[in-house]
């Protein structure tokens, strides 16, 4: 199983039979480099999204199309993108798992918001989320954006996920300090990798708070398009 970080909260799984395009933000993001585009996309098969907000869904549709694979995600924006946009999307919801080319994919709760832009401003876009990704004898916890919720009590015990991809930026999502405090609460990860940070001063620019919060767990700090394997 290979994981590469597209910079922000993208990923690239490639896991059992599926290469699956996780919050893919390509275009204007400022921390992937533009000419390495095909390389990330290629071979894709799926592609997941935790939430509507263009610096998760912002390149979406574009590969949707190109690339004539289905979008997975919250019923509400993809029922919309399938019936509108002229995509294959599969839509489901908090509690449902669906087949992505052999991974085992459970959505589950997230605490945020999720919009997309309208031409009057933001349009609601269904429920933001994580998910509990199944394959290769692994369980991956993808947060999506979130604060601590006391859901992840439940979640890490009944999926135990031994792989956590966690939001850690702060100021729109839980920052190094409250990723760690939860991963060491409600979790028993072996691995942990930190996203939706350094793409804007705004965020977090260090992991180092995260590693010295989780003694014992391997803390993996991304590079863009290195690959991780796990």
């Amino acid at each position: 199983m290979k994981l590469f970080w597209l910079g922000h909260s993208g990923f690239r799984l490639e896991i059992e039979d599926a290469v699956i395009l996780i919050d893919p933000w390509i275009s204007g993001n400022p921390v992937f480099p533009e000419d390495r585009r095909d390389e990330a996309v290629r071979g894709a098969t799926h592609i997941l999204l935790t939430h509507g907000h263009g610096d998760h869904s912002g390149d979406a549709l574009a590969i949707a199309k190109e690339l004539k694979i289905p979008v997975a995600g919250i019923y509400d924006l993809i029922n919309t993108w399938a019936t509108h946009h002229d995509i294959v999307g599969i839509g489901f919801n908090k509690g449902g798992t669906v087949d992505l080319g052999g991974a085992q994919v459970t959505m589950v709760n997230a605490s945020h918001s999720s919009s997309i832009e309208g031409a009057d401003g933001p349009i609601y876009a269904g429920h933001e989320s994580g998910y509990m990704i199944a394959g290769e004898g692994h369980v991956i916890y993808v947060s999506g954006d979130t604060d601590i919720m006391a859901d992840m009590a439940w979640m890490g015990e009944y999926h135990q996920p031994d792989i956590g991809i966690l939001c850690a930026g702060g100021h729109f999502t839980m920052d190094m300090k409250r990723a760690a405090w939860a991963a060491r609460k409600y979790f028993d990860f072996k691995s942990v990798i930190p996203c939706h940070y350094k793409t804007f001063p705004l965020l977090e620019q260090s992991a180092q708070a995260l590693i010295e919060g989780l003694p014992g767990v391997q803390v993996i700090e991304p590079e863009v398009m290195k690959a991780i394997t796990l």
